[in-house]
C-alpha cells in the first residue's frame, strides 16, 4: 500500500509531530509511506527528528508537498492518485479529497470548527478519524458528529536501566506562549511552586525543567532562567534525546500542570490533550503527580501509579508525602513502569496499521 502522511507543523517538532513520524516508523515496515514537506528543509527536519526523538528517518521518503498552497488543486489530485491512503495530521483544517482514502488525525479538541456542508461534504472521503485521547475524542466526535477511534501515542522503545535516583522533580515541556502571557505547559507554574516549597522548608531536592523552544522564544526562556536565581533550579534547553532519558532515569517525580488556571470547559484545547512525557517518567520510575485535566487522568490512577491534582496546595501535600515517605514513593515508582507497558510501541504499531486496514 502506498500511503502519504502530512502533518502541518512537522517543523515544531512537538507530541503531535512524534506521533506521526512514529506512526510513519511503523507504517513504513509492510507499505511505501512518504511524507509530504518542503524539500529544501528536509535534512533540517531529519536532524531535528533524531536529536530531540532519538528518530531515524533515513528509511522514511520525502516527497514534495502536494498540501502547500502553491500547490493547485488539479496537481495535487493528480498526484493523490499515485496514493492509497492519505494520513493527515489536522488543527481543525479537513482536505477536500475526490476519493474516500483520508484517515484524519487530532492531537487536540477543535471546538472554534463550525461543521459546515463544505465541512461535512469533505467528511465523505474521510476513511477513518483518529484520536490521541478519550479526552481529545469526546470533543471531536461532538463536533463533527462522527465516531472517531482512539490509538494511544507509545512510549520509546528501550530497556529500563536500574540506576541510583536522585532528589529531582522534573517536568519536560516545549515551550509554547498562550495568548495573554504564559506558556502552555506552564513550566514558570512549576517553578514558582517548588520555589514556595523551598521558601517553606523543603530541602535537599532540585527542580529541573528540561524546555524546548524556537529561537523566537529564546528571550522568554531568558525571562525564566531569571526568576530561578539562587534557587535549586535548573532550566536545560533544547537538550539531545539521550540527555533527556537520563534525566526521567535519575527522576524520582515527574510533574505536569497543563491546564492549570484556565477555562478548559471554553477552551478544552487548554489541557493536556494526552501526556507522552507523563508516560516516559512512569517508564522510568518517576512518580507522576499531575494535574487532573485533559488526558492525564487516564495515564494516572490516583494512588496506584501517581497522583493527580487540582490545586498548588494539593500538588505541594502530594509531592511532600512522596517526599517523606520513601517506601511509598518506590512502590509507586515500581507501578508506574508496570503500567506504562500499556503504551507500548508494539501495541502502537499494531493498532496504526489496523486503521489502514
Amino acid at each position: 500500500m502506498n500511503i502519504g502522511i502530512y502533518d502541518p507543523y512537522l517543523d515544531t517538532m512537538g507530541g503531535g509531530e512524534k506521533y506521526m513520524l512514529t506512526a510513519a516508523s511503523c507504517l513504513s515496515k509492510n507499505n511505501n509511506v512518504s511524507i509530504f514537506w518542503e524539500q529544501k528543509s528536509v535534512q533540517e527536519i531529519k536532524k531535528i527528528a533524531n536529536s530531540r526523538f532519538g528518530f531515524d528517518l533515513s528509511s522514511i521518503r520525502f516527497t514534495k508537498n502536494i498540501f502547500s498552497k502553491n500547490i493547485s488543486f488539479l496537481e495535487r489530485h493528480t498526484q493523490l492518485r499515485k496514493y492509497d491512503a492519505i494520513f493527515y495530521l489536522s488543527d481543525g483544517s479537513i482536505p477536500l479529497l475526490l476519493s474516500r482514502k483520508l484517515v484524519l488525525h487530532f492531537q487536540f479538541p477543535v471546538n472554534w470548527v463550525c461543521a459546515s456542508l463544505l465541512t461535512r461534504t469533505k467528511f465523505a472521503s474521510i476513511k477513518n478519524v483518529v484520536c490521541n485521547s478519550y479526552y481529545t475524542k469526546k470533543y471531536i466526535d461532538k463536533t463533527f458528529s462522527t465516531k472517531s477511534i482512539v490509538v494511544y501515542p507509545p512510549a520509546n522503545d528501550y530497556e529500563f536501566k536500574k540506576i541510583p535516583k536522585k532528589n529531582i522533580i522534573l517536568t519536560v515541556g516545549r515551550f509554547n506562549p498562550m495568548p495573554g502571557g504564559g506558556n502552555f505547559k506552564k513550566l514558570d507554574v512549576m517553578i514558582t511552586i517548588f520555589k514556595e516549597m523551598i521558601d517553606t522548608g523543603a530541602k535537599n531536592w532540585e527542580l529541573y525543567v528540561v524546555a524546548s523552544f524556537k529561537k523566537q522564544e529564546e528571550g522568554e526562556i531568558a525571562k525564566l532562567e531569571e526568576t530561578v536565581e539562587n534557587y535549586p533550579i535548573f532550566i536545560m534547553k533544547n537538550i539531545p534525546y539521550e540527555k533527556l532519558n537520563d534525566f526521567y532515569l535519575r527522576s524520582k517525580i515527574y510533574w505536569h500542570g497543563a491546564g492549570y488556571g484556565e477555562d478548559l470547559e471554553n477552551h478544552p484545547e487548554r489541557a493536556e490533550h494526552f501526556g507522552i512525557a507523563t508516560v516516559e517518567a512512569m517508564k522510568n520510575g518517576a512518580v507522576p503527580v499531575v494535574i487532573s485535566a485533559g488526558g492525564q487522568p487516564e495515564i494516572v490512577k490516583e494512588g496506584v501509579n501517581g497522583f493527580l491534582w487540582n490545586t498548588k496546595e494539593e500538588l505541594i501535600r502530594k509531592t511532600i508525602h512522596l517526599i517523606e515517605n520513601p517506601k511509598i514513593l518506590e512502590k509507586i515508582s515500581q507501578n508506574s513502569r508496570l503500567i506504562s507497558n500499556t503504551f507500548s510501541m508494539e501495541k502502537f504499531c499494531s493498532e496504526i496499521n489496523s486503521v489502514f486496514k
